[in-house]
């Protein structure tokens, strides 16, 4: 799998996603519903549905035409996580989130992000998951090529939706 802001789904971070779907200036979000089985974003199955949402994207090149930056800003979408086998759901509202990501030389990108972000981590990652996470504050993490993220910091609060959803 890959990520949904035009990284397909690998490790998501859902509160940004609704940005890149292909439009430079403004993104609207578009409902989604997204299903990860047991044992990549939780122990159980997960599905996650999402409605509307707000957001800005921008992209900065150096002068060799080559993007070095991009910046993520306004309100994501609406969510509801549910437990696929229990039925116990979690919503959130659509709430406010900026993401900077760096695109780094060697095909890897750094990750900040502030206010309102969910961070799916699969076995892969480090801390290696599953966990899905809904941070309100900064997040600061790598991912390598591949997708594979690497969690160097937070701050702020952090709720493990996988555990409320148990």
């Amino acid at each position: 799998m890959k990520s949904v802001n035009g990284f397909g789904i690998r490790s998501l971070l859902v509160g940004t996603m609704t940005a890149a779907l292909g439009l430079a200036n403004a993104a609207f979000a578009a409902d989604f519903t997204l299903d990860f089985p047991a044992g990549s974003a939780c122990t159980f199955e997960l599905r996650i549905d999402g409605t509307g949402g707000n957001q800005v994207y921008r992209e900065f090149f150096d002068r060799n035409d080559n993007l070095v930056r991009s910046l993520t800003a306004g309100t994501g979408s609406a969510l509801t996580f549910t437990n696929v086998g229990t039925g116990a759901s979690l919503s959130t509202k659509s709430n406010g989130a900026v993401t900077h990501i760096a695109y780094n030389a060697d095909g890897s990108y750094t990750y900040v992000t502030t206010g309102h972000n969910i961070l799916i981590l699969f076995p892969t990652d480090v801390p290696a998951g599953p966990t899905t996470t809904l941070y309100v504050g900064r997040v600061v993490f790598n991912s390598d090529s591949a997708f594979n993220f690497t969690l160097l910091n937070h701050s702020g609060t952090a709720t493990d939706v996988c555990a409320a959803l148990s």
